[in-house]
């Protein structure tokens, strides 16, 4: 699934190259799909800046890094089946990229909303796995 999304986001982005996108106003199929796809990538990046800094403070704990690790991979594989599932009365249709990487991107956005939260715990909440700054 990941190949196909990557060589669809290629050949969108190969066709926009000749004009700025303004996603404000995206009239087209394919600017929609180009800009979902870019929402996607944006939340996709600070999910990633959100893990690495939990797994930054989890450094000195074997155990839960390994659990989050654990937790993570179960999360990304049900975020894809989710959003797979969620596309799929689209499939084969121009649409798809677009609905694909919006349900992408909206999980993407909730994951790292909860990990922020595990960054943001308030001193002696026992049901926060991730030790504060130090």
């Amino acid at each position: 699934m990941r190949i196909a999304i990557a060589t669809a986001a290629l050949i969108l982005a190969a066709s926009a190259q000749a004009q700025p996108l303004n996603c404000a106003n995206a009239a087209t199929q394919t600017d929609m799909n180009l800009c979902a796809d870019q929402a996607y990538r944006q939340s996709d990046a600070a999910l990633n800046k959100a893990y690495k800094t939990v797994i930054e403070r989890l450094k000195d704990d074997r155990t839960k890094t390994t659990q989050l690790q654990a937790a993570q991979k179960a999360w990304l594989f049900f975020r894809d089946a989710e959003c797979a599932f969620s596309a799929s009365g689209t499939t084969g249709g121009s649409g798809y990229p677009m609905v694909l990487s919006r349900c992408l991107d909206t999980l993407t956005q909730a994951r790292t909303k909860e990990l922020d939260a595990y960054l943001k715990c308030e001193e002696g909440d026992l049901s926060c796995p991730v030790p504060g700054r130090q």
